[in-house]
């Protein structure tokens, strides 16, 4: 049985990225009136990319080259404690949510530091950009963990998840967190309302003026990583509403948080689609709303521990 939870663990961390930037795309044609990109195109783009030879500027150093090294590493361990499939994480401890987050920390870090050592004034900016808005995402992302990790009495992610939705106090904390994480992944994620990701402005861009100069191998690495913390994001969300969690049957479980995270892309699909890029002085005000969000559901669930004491 453990076999066959790593095969399905690893069938879904290859599968699943493709198949979620697929649908997202393909959700945003619709609203265009297009017809979209094949489903696994992402897949097809980055087998493409990796038989190509990668070029380097002269003034890099082997900092850029391992930048994409170490954004792939850190997601794919960080997928190690996310409950992809809304069961238990492939390896869940206490505090994991807290390794979790500075992975993806130390994965933007690399990235940030190879787009610095082209010597790009134009990727320094994107740098910037990317360091600020991570910095007020990083508070929001906690408080919502805390209240999470505060409503169940748990301390592992996969655990903590777990709130009880049948109660109006766990409907609310529910509901508060799932807004934060929904936020959250579009801060990681670089999607709209916080960036645009099919954008060449350079007044606008954020994440994607950051990886100009990767080509061949490493931008496929950078395409694959920023898919799969999409792709555990969404399974995080989903696991949050999984109505079959708890139920005893894995199957059930499995198939039904499929359908909510693949929900998930669509639900980004529709945003990117229906909602403009917010101007960057808007963007903070739009991360407040979250961290309102998260403060509610922290002092719900402080309401409810001490309640129930």
């Amino acid at each position: 049985m453990t076999l066959l939870v790593f095969a399905a663990h690893g069938l879904g961390l290859l599968l699943l990225p493709s198949l979620f930037i697929g649908l997202l795309n393909r959700t945003k044609a619709v609203w265009a009136g297009r017809k979209g990109p094949p489903l696994f195109q992402s897949l097809f783009d980055a087998l493409r990319l990796l038989r190509k030879h990668p070029i380097y500027s002269q003034v890099t150093t082997p900092i850029f080259q391992l930048g994409p090294l170490v954004l792939l590493a850190s997601a794919l361990v960080s997928s190690a404690f996310v409950p992809l499939f809304g069961g238990r994480a492939l390896l869940p401890f206490t505090l994991d949510f807290v390794v979790l987050a500075y992975l993806w920390g130390l994965g933007r870090v690399a990235l940030m530091l190879a787009a610095l050592d082209t010597g790009s004034s134009f990727e320094g900016m994107g740098a910037s950009r990317e360091a600020t808005y991570s910095a007020l995402a990083e508070p929001v992302l906690f408080l919502a963990l805390g209240a999470l990790g505060l409503a169940t009495g748990r301390r592992s992610l996969d655990e903590m998840l777990h709130v009880n939705l049948s109660t109006l106090d766990g409907l609310v904390i529910g509901i508060a967190s799932f807004v934060v994480l929904f936020i959250v992944v579009q801060v990681e994620g670089g999607r709209m309302p916080i960036d645009d990701p099919t954008t060449h402005l350079e007044l606008t861009m954020i994440h994607e003026v950051m990886v100009l100069d990767h080509s061949g191998p490493e931008l496929a690495f950078i395409q694959y990583a920023s898919a799969l913390k999409l792709t555990l994001s969404a399974a995080a969300l989903a696991t949050l509403i999984n109505p079959m969690r708890g139920s005893g049957n894995a199957w059930a479980t499995a198939a039904t948080n499929l359908v909510l995270i693949l929900s998930v892309a669509i639900l980004l699909g529709c945003v990117e689609s229906l909602v403009a890029r917010l101007k960057l002085r808007a963007i903070p005000q739009y991360l407040l709303a979250g961290f309102i969000a998260a403060t509610v559901a922290l002092l719900l669930a402080g309401w409810r521990v001490g309640a129930g004491a």
